[in-house]
């Protein structure tokens, strides 16, 4: 059995590269998580865990990581993203959008999903906590948002 997550924090960023993948791995790389590996996990944050905005990691450790992305090679286009975490007194839940918006839109659009996903649990929203970020695109640019966890 693996051993339950108990800290976590959240982040959003958006860089430049000169391709998709560089784009991507610079935003990681602004976003604080550029040097361990993503473990793409759905949406559920583990009973207790605490939120530690400076929480690191040993490099190249495998965290597990919701994340939401966009990656676009059409100057001008606008880009976001956000991640949302919302705390109940059981457990979290964490919701991830990428989209062509503003920021402002992405971090509503996480808001919204938290408030739906707790509806249909039937819990009350103790505690919330949302990144975004937004990017105008020059050549290839990405943003990520995303809430990576630790044991």
């Amino acid at each position: 059995m693996l051993p339950t997550p108990k800290k976590y924090f959240v982040t959003a960023a958006c860089a430049e590269g000169t391709n998709k993948l560089n784009a991507f791995d610079n935003a990681l790389l602004k976003a604080g998580i550029g040097n361990i590996n993503l473990i793409r996990v759905s949406s559920i944050l583990p009973p207790e865990a605490e939120y530690e905005p400076e929480l690191k990691f040993p490099l190249g450790a495998l965290v597990p990581t919701a994340y939401g992305s966009i990656t676009s090679d059409i100057p001008g286009e606008l880009i976001a993203s956000a991640v949302g975490v919302a705390v109940s007194e059981t457990f979290g839940v964490i919701m991830e959008f990428g989209g062509k918006c503003s920021g402002n839109e992405a971090h509503e659009a996480v808001s919204r999903m938290l408030d739906e996903a707790f509806a249909t649990r039937g819990l009350k929203i103790l505690e919330r906590k949302i990144a975004a970020s937004e990017h105008r695109v020059e050549k290839v640019g990405c943003c990520i948002a995303a809430v990576p966890m630790w044991y």
